[in-house]
């Protein structure tokens, strides 16, 4: 199976160290960490991912920046863009929540599978006293 998002029933994504990204798959996960790669847009989203509820309104994000209205709109926009939050309006207010399948791709894909990289030079000396622990 190539390594691109899952569709359906089929399992989360493999981690890079079992095969490569496709191009298409890498472009998509790329816009996702960009995203991330933004100190403001991070917090943002474990604000959101941390509220009560697992959703938060715009009203309730903007107090915790020192940031202008339209800057933390422009901040929202592209973590929506990325699939990275999803919203729904109600009344005059935006309510922002995290797609939980976006950031179980992200931390699938970064995984490290169980005994692919044991013999690494990067990897720690593990006793037989900690593996029998």
């Amino acid at each position: 199976m190539p390594n691109q998002p899952p569709r359906g029933d089929e399992p989360c994504c493999p981690p890079l160290s079992r095969e490569p990204l496709t191009s298409d798959w890498a472009g998509d996960l790329a816009r996702m960490f960009k995203a991330l790669g933004d100190p403001v847009r991070l917090r943002m989203l474990s604000l959101i991912a941390s509220h009560e509820g697992g959703e938060c309104c715009v009203c309730d994000i903007s107090p915790s920046f020192d940031l202008s209205q339209p800057t933390i709109s422009h901040h929202l926009k592209v973590l929506r863009e990325a699939g990275l939050l999803d919203c729904e309006r109600r009344g005059t207010w935006v309510h922002y929540r995290v797609v939980p399948a976006a950031l179980a791709q992200l931390s699938a894909v970064l995984s490290v599978e169980s005994g692919l990289v044991a013999t690494s030079s990067c990897a720690p000396a593990v006793t037989l006293e900690e593996v029998a622990s």
